[in-house]
């Protein structure tokens, strides 16, 4: 897979990526709800992949203050970003990597996964599925905080119109927003119902989604 940018990670701060995102509030904050609601470990071991500029893990952070954080993420400009936004914190390590290509390592406790999996083709986000599934801790969490293509094309077209309708009055400059809708074009989004589907069939369990609004949603799934 070549370096690509998510549209998340078309904003050049993260005031832009709130706007490009306007559910943000209650989209992140579904994704730390359930971290709230999870019996985490004491110090937690949490798998960033596709990291981005290290928002989430930041996020993520804030409610696990001793967990230790690995950010895998294939753009060298964006794992920079990362690295920036945790100078100083001893318990965060950095990989570059291709998702398909990552050596996952584990276990882990908790893997998170941020506007970085719909890039995939559907049979590696199938095969990178499993392989969260073999690297979760028993009881262990995951969080894939995504893009969905709706079932339908007249859906997908009016995600698409909501969406443009939405980051416009957020403020999001024209420009930005035509280079965000340029970069999913690119993508491989999937549906929210093959995407469940593929996190049970990897062994998954407790699959759900959490949080949906319009293109928007966090799933999340369980290793028991």
């Amino acid at each position: 897979m070549s370096a690509r940018a998510s549209l998340l990670e078309t904003g050049r701060n993260d005031a832009l990526q709130r706007s490009l995102v306007p559910c943000f509030d209650a989209f992140y904050g579904a994704a730390l709800t359930l971290i709230d609601d999870w019996s985490a470990p004491t110090r937690p071991r949490v798998l960033d992949l596709g990291s981005g500029g290290g928002l989430f893990a930041s996020l993520v952070r804030g409610r696990l203050p001793h967990a230790h954080l690995h950010l895998i993420e294939e753009t060298p400009a964006a794992l920079e970003q990362s690295r920036r936004r945790f100078a100083g914190d001893p318990r965060v390590s950095f990989a570059l990597a291709e998702l398909e290509q990552a050596d996952l390592a584990g276990p882990w406790d908790l893997v998170i996964s941020s506007f970085a999996i719909h890039h995939l083709d559907h049979s590696a986000k199938r095969d990178l599925y499993g392989r969260i599934n073999q690297v979760l801790a028993p009881g262990g969490l995951f969080i894939s905080a995504e893009h969905v293509l709706g079932p339908t094309a007249e859906v997908e077209s009016q995600y698409d119109r909501l969406w443009q309708a939405e980051a416009s009055d957020l403020g999001v400059p024209a420009v930005e927003l035509s280079r965000a809708r340029d970069r999913l074009r690119q993508d491989h989004c999937a549906t929210l119902g093959e995407q469940l589907m593929w996190m049970a069939e990897a062994g998954l369990a407790d699959v759900d989604c959490a949080f949906k609004s319009w293109r928007f949603a966090v799933m999340s799934a369980r290793h028991h």
